[in-house]
């Protein structure tokens, strides 16, 4: 049988054995979620679908995109006999949106949030067919983190097909009585360490874990670089791999050198009782003045919006080999990373920025809490939003391809003289990623609202499709002045404090030729006449930040150019198209430019393709190396 999406799902806590259960289960609609009470925990249900694609996609063989209420799979797994006398753990990468998890009729656990991963401890079941059940609850009304799911029908706006119950792997695999759970590794680039925190399982010290201890090596290629150990007698042991100078290679853009790391549980005998795989990298964030420093060097952030979406998985990628395309496609346009938009992406994804060298900025599906409440105080964000934030921020604090953290995004409410809920959220979960990672800045919320003072960066979305009016609003910025998002006449965030400044959504430019007059389709402006109308509003729009923004480039891939190397410090826009101009005129008449398509039919993006074209001007020369803070990326397999 061919098995989807069949590559191992956590890169960074990696086993030898392991079973994917993707592929066909039963299914069953439960429009009323009333599920329990008619026996669907008992009895066989009625379809099948394709795991782990979700009932909305085509690739489900489903295809249901009405409203669900809940839904139910079933499945019988024969556990490999080879794992008796350990415990069997079985994991789902993601399930919308609150999940309820039986084995052979015992309820084994339980979830909320559809965009990070669970687990469910099944016990000794070696050798033994197991039945599992799962049902998803997902009520598309009240206020829950959704993400740019619509809560109408039909897709609207830049709101797309839903996506219900498993849309991640599911698997399971055998692990000891006390056993290692997902590494944090923390770089240290000043030192040339990496710092390893390795909690187990049984609550650490105790009577199980007597005799314990960590061992961790770190590679270089084959070569052992840096090993360290430690007894198990603290409750998250702490292991410091220190790396020769001689062997200290930076990650970073064009360059991302990771380290391999082999993690050991073992005992008094010295015998190992558990053993996990993961890999590190050297690489530091910091600020200063308004710049984003990688290693203490200047790295201009050209980078796509990408919302991850599929016309034949929504949300899931059909395949490992799309998510490394997604990424390899904006590299080749020119850019250097993505702000990962109102989705959680999958660790898979995480894993080919790493290797290849792509920065992110993480955020969280905060979109669906705008349903309640009067002008001032309708964002009515719960609890659960931090929850979910922290299982998050956990997830995925050892890839060095974050470079960034940002919860929400476009949380529109007025600012008034009262504390909401939206503002002890927004805190809240600001609070959250500054407790749970020190190493890179927060946002607070992209675009708006602002209501954190201590956020490191401050931004704004702006979809002006008027170069010379788009301009304007950002001339400011040199005096202290940046553009700020309104509701109507209503302010809607604090003051800027001088942090560095983004521009963190504009472009969006209404551009679909194929699209007849009556189709439904969507963008910012006035639709362009042609190619060329296009690429004269996207030369301005970047002409207009670049002529705006205090600038600080150090950063370009030399992919592009490899004979040209980009200047190690530039710091204004004219000097950054004078090289590129040069470049194209050697490069010519094969210079690729991005060229941003739009979206006929909502999760049906249309594809970003670079362009080869000649004689450009020196906007849109500069904008494959400067395209400044984040345009809206779309996939190519979308």
């Amino acid at each position: 049988m061919n098995v989807p999406r069949s590559e191992y799902p956590r890169p960074q806590c990696v086993r030898d054995q392991w079973l994917c259960l993707n592929g066909p289960w039963q299914f069953e609609i439960d429009g009323g979620d009333s599920g329990l009470e008619r026996g669907l925990l008992e009895r066989e249900l009625a379809r099948e679908i394709t795991v782990p694609f979700c009932p909305e996609s085509k690739l489900s063989g489903v295809e249901h995109t009405d409203f669900m209420l809940a839904v139910w799979y079933r499945r019988q797994v024969r556990v490999p006999q080879a794992w008796r006398g350990r415990r069997v753990l079985l994991h789902f990468q993601a399930v919308d949106h609150d999940a309820t998890v039986w084995a052979d009729g015992r309820e084994v656990g339980r979830h909320r949030g559809g965009q990070t991963p669970f687990t469910c401890d099944l016990g000794d079941v070696g050798g033994r067919e197991v039945t599992i059940v799962v049902r998803a609850r997902d009520d598309w009304r009240g206020p829950q983190a959704r993400g740019k799911q619509s809560q109408r029908y039909e897709n609207h706006g830049c709101l797309y097909t839903r996506t219900t119950g498993i849309w991640q792997t599911v698997w399971m695999e055998p692990v000891p009585a006390v056993s290692l759970c997902r590494p944090r590794l923390t770089p240290d680039v000043g030192k040339g360490v990496i710092r390893l925190e390795q909690r187990i399982t049984a609550g650490g010290p105790g009577p199980h874990a007597a005799g314990l201890r960590v061992r961790a090596r770190l590679r270089d290629g084959q070569m052992v670089v840096a090993e360290d150990e430690v007894a198990v007698i603290d409750f998250s042991p702490r292991l410091d791999l220190a790396i020769p100078a001689e062997r200290r290679r930076l990650w970073a853009p064009g360059e991302p050198h990771l380290y391999d790391v082999e993690i050991e549980l073992v005992d008094e005998r010295d015998m190992v009782l558990d053993r996990v795989a993961s890999y590190a990298a050297l690489r530091s964030v910091s600020l200063r003045d308004k710049m984003v420093l990688i290693n203490g060097q200047p790295v201009f952030q050209r980078l796509v919006l990408d919302q991850g979406y599929y016309p034949d998985g929504l949300l899931t990628a059909p395949s490992d080999e799309a998510l490394a395309r997604d990424i390899e496609l904006a590299l080749e346009a020119g850019f250097n990373g993505a702000r990962l938009h109102q989705k959680v992406f999958e660790e898979r994804f995480l894993y080919h920025a790493d290797r290849l060298g792509y920065l992110c900025w993480g955020e969280f599906a905060d979109w669906g809490c705008n349903v309640a409440g009067p002008e001032g105080d309708n964002q009515r964000p719960g609890a659960s939003y931090i929850t979910q934030w922290l299982e998050v921020l956990e997830r995925d604090h050892s890839h060095p391809s974050i470079v960034g953290w940002c919860a929400l995004n476009e949380t529109g409410q007025a600012l008034t003289d009262r504390v909401t809920q939206l503002d002890d959220v927004t805190r809240g979960m600001f609070l959250a990623a500054k407790a749970m990672d020190g190493t890179r800045p927060v946002l607070d919320a992209s675009g708006y609202s602002h209501r954190v003072t201590e956020s490191d960066v401050y931004d704004s979305h702006d979809y002006d499709q008027d170069p010379a009016s788009f301009a304007n609003r950002h001339a400011g910025l040199r005096q202290g002045r940046p553009f700020v998002n309104r509701r109507g006449e209503r302010q809607m965030s604090i003051a800027y404090r001088g942090q560095p400044y983004f521009v963190s959504e504009f472009g969006g430019i209404w551009w679909n030729p194929a699209a007849r007059e009556d189709e439904d389709s969507w963008g910012y402006g006035d639709r362009p006449g042609n190619i060329e109308a296009f690429y004269e509003r996207f030369d301005g729009l970047c002409r207009a930040l670049c002529a705006s923004s205090e600038l600080t480039i150090a950063s370009v891939d030399y992919r592009l150019a490899p004979e040209h190397p980009y200047p190690a410090a530039v710091d204004d826009c004219e000097a950054a198209l004078r090289w590129a101009e040069g470049l194209a005129e050697e490069r010519s008449p094969a210079h690729p430019l991005v060229s941003l398509m739009g979206d006929s039919a909502g999760a049906n993006l249309a594809a970003v393709v670079a362009r080869r074209r000649a004689g450009r001007s020196r906007a849109a020369l500069a904008s494959q190396v400067l395209i400044c803070p984040v345009v809206d990326y779309e996939h190519e397999s979308a």
